[in-house]
């Protein structure tokens, strides 16, 4: 019998890889400043309509730009906290599926064991199991 476990895969920070994931935060951050600025235009247009009253309008863009800068606001502290990540150490990127054989015998403290992936650059340098 198989069964879903989760595995961590967890990335050696490189100045490669660092500079990929500032650029990543970056664009994510850039994305949602030209989200804001969308909002902001969409709202004088709507306001124009009068579909609705302006303040309710108002309340419900504000709220939207809000969680956006509280976005952007969360990029800005992972880019200064990458700055202080020192070279060579490792960080969790991501949760995957894998397939595990069950038998009978088998230990389960053992398959429940946390399992990971370890990625350098692109490249699989260890499997912890």
């Amino acid at each position: 019998m198989q069964i879903i476990k989760k595995v961590l895969i967890k990335q050696t920070v490189t100045e490669q890889s660092k500079e990929k994931l500032r650029n990543s935060f970056n664009d994510h951050k850039m994305r949602l400043e030209q989200e804001c600025q969308q909002l902001r235009f969409e709202q004088r247009k709507l306001e124009n309509k009068r579909s609705m009253s302006k303040q309710e309008l108002s309340q419900r863009f504000h709220q939207e730009i809000k969680n956006r800068k509280e976005k952007i606001k969360l990029a800005d502290f992972k880019i200064e906290q990458l700055d202080i990540l020192e070279t060579g150490s490792e960080i969790t990127e991501k949760e995957v599926e894998a397939l595990v054989e069950v038998k009978e015998g088998t230990h389960w403290n053992n398959i429940m064991e946390e399992s990971a992936i370890v990625i350098k650059d692109g490249v699989v340098v260890r499997i912890d199991e």
